[in-house]
């Protein structure tokens, strides 16, 4: 369930972009940032750069996550859903607890599928929501 959650994060991030601010010059490679500088990180890309994640970053693959989110990747502090730092999401524990629990009830007395009506259109509001809905067909296990 923890790699299936995580791929899903990595996919569709609740978050789609973080904003901050650099509050000292700072160099990264061959880029100095300027005090002052505003930086926006588009988590979805992120999630989603083959140079990160392999050439099959755009494909669901939970088994990239078997050894730990911080092995999944060739750069270990590129899975961000939450964001992360001193000013990572207070919900990220509450959120991952709720998503467990509640997927492994549906998992245990159901099968699940995509109604052929799923119109598939993320949406970024506050988060990163199904535009037109999710819906799904549940056939009892």
């Amino acid at each position: 369930v923890t790699m299936i959650l995580q791929e899903s994060l990595r996919l569709y991030s609740p978050i789609p972009l973080t904003a901050r601010e650099a509050t000292e010059t700072v160099k990264l490679g061959k880029l100095t940032i300027p005090a002052g500088t505003q930086l926006s990180i588009l988590i979805g890309m992120l999630h989603r750069n083959p140079d990160i994640w392999g050439d099959d970053a755009n494909e669901f693959k939970p088994q990239r996550f078997s050894e730990g989110f911080s092995n999944a990747s060739k750069i270990q502090s590129s899975f961000i859903p939450f964001s992360s730092g001193p000013r990572v999401c207070l919900g990220i524990n509450f959120t991952m607890i709720e998503a467990k629990i509640a997927l492994s009830m549906i998992l245990k007395c159901f099968s699940f599928e995509l109604s052929p009506n799923y119109l598939h259109a993320p949406f970024p509001v506050l988060t990163l929501t199904p535009q037109y809905g999710a819906p799904m067909i549940l056939r009892r296990l």
